[in-house]
């Protein structure tokens, strides 16, 4: 697939984003949260795109017939579940620990100076699949005010689901803006594009993963966006701010 970064935002006012994979490099993040342990299990023969591989169907494999189980929660279970498909030891201190982690994953590099780049002509928004307290964390983080965000713990369930998507409309129409004045933004197809595909609401891919093997800590999905872009950075630019 191509680079399309031709976008028509004209009527667009509201930029909405996935947060983990989009702004934050969760990836870079796991692996340096769990590459000590792994070297300390004596498997550094185990590669990193691995362990995010399998982190994402165990994620999934908790988040969707548990649409309420809180997300620390989430990422206790599915450090369990890597632990044993690699033969790791059992370690319970690592789960919590693993846990608490998310707040600490870092943006991507041109993240921030972006976000303030949108941010001078667009209202911007988070659809994140995390709880509250996580959230808040990483929004220091990024540096910029939004003005709406919806996460799993105040849904009560995790995307691909579509609630994320509808309250974001109904909050968003309550303040004046329709949804047709929306834009999601985001790195994942399967958890964004097709979600905000089936209610109508135009997307950018935000290809983090591009020039990399392998699809890392997603779900592979062939969810077509209306225009794909390979950072933040070149959204803000095809965005003209």
């Amino acid at each position: 697939m191509t680079f399309d970064t031709t976008i028509d935002a004209t009527d667009r006012r509201v930029l909405t984003f996935d947060c983990y994979g989009t702004l934050i490099d969760w990836e870079s993040g796991i692996t340096a949260r769990v590459g000590p342990w792994i070297a300390e299990a004596g498997r550094r023969e185990i590669p990193p795109d691995l362990i995010l591989v399998a982190f994402a169907l165990h994620q999934s494999r908790h988040q969707q017939p548990r649409p309420a189980l809180p997300y620390r929660e989430v990422l206790a279970r599915s450090w369990a579940d890597v632990q044993a498909s690699f033969g790791l030891p059992e370690d319970a201190a690592q789960c919590e620990a693993f846990a608490q982690s998310c707040g600490d994953w870092p943006p991507f590099a041109d993240t921030v100076a972006a976000l303030r780049r949108l941010a001078s002509r667009f209202a911007l928004g988070i659809l994140s699949n995390v709880d509250d307290a996580s959230l808040a964390r990483s929004l220091r983080l990024l540096e910029v005010p939004f003005l709406l965000t919806v996460t799993a713990e105040r849904v009560g369930s995790y995307k691909p689901g579509l609630p994320h998507f509808e309250t974001a409309v109904a909050e968003l129409e309550e303040q004046g803006v329709p949804k047709e004045a929306i834009l999601h933004v985001a790195q994942s197809r399967h958890h964004d594009v097709e979600p905000a595909a089936r209610l109508g609401i135009p997307t950018v891919w935000v290809d983090r993963r591009h020039g990399k093997r392998g699809i890392g800590a997603t779900i592979a999905n062939t969810a077509q966006p209306a225009a794909r872009v390979p950072s933040l950075a070149a959204l803000a630019d095809a965005l003209g701010v």
